[in-house]
């Protein structure tokens, strides 16, 4: 990357370290089994970029529409709709009976306010800090 670019180097990327850091994964871990290494670590980029380099975690606001998973974070219904993992790729690589299982502890824990007492505050928390990364390299 650093032969090509003339100037800065900008990778948006996610942590494949700090995929599974977020309630989701409680209810389903093989979706970040599955994701994690489809990711290169944050210091192969930085290897890659070279020169000087920042990682800069990036802030996923709670009314993010971008159908990602970690823009749901505050919005756990949203995993219930079909539609919505289809966009999501990291789905595609769990096991359907993983997800059906964790899917089905998520609806249960929803409807009995489980969800909601252990991760309530997140429906209005403005921004989360999860796996996004700005991976910044300027020449040497």
């Amino acid at each position: 990357m650093r032969r090509v670019a003339r100037g800065p180097v900008l990778v948006l990327t996610f942590d494949p370290r700090r995929l599974d850091c977020w309630w989701l994964n409680e209810y389903v871990p093989e979706l970040f089994l599955g994701e994690a290494p489809r990711y290169p670590t944050i210091d192969a980029l930085r290897e890659a970029i070279g020169g000087a380099t920042r990682v800069i975690p990036v802030p996923v606001p709670l009314d993010c529409v971008d159908g990602f998973t970690e823009a749901f974070y505050g919005r756990p219904e949203a995993f219930l709709d079909d539609a919505v993992r289809a966009a999501q790729s990291a789905w595609q690589f769990a096991e359907a009976e993983a997800v059906r299982s964790g899917l089905a502890g998520l609806a249960d824990d929803l409807a009995d306010g489980m969800w909601d007492r252990r991760y309530g505050s997140l429906r209005t928390q403005p921004e989360h800090l999860g796996a996004i990364r700005l991976v910044v390299g300027t020449p040497s």
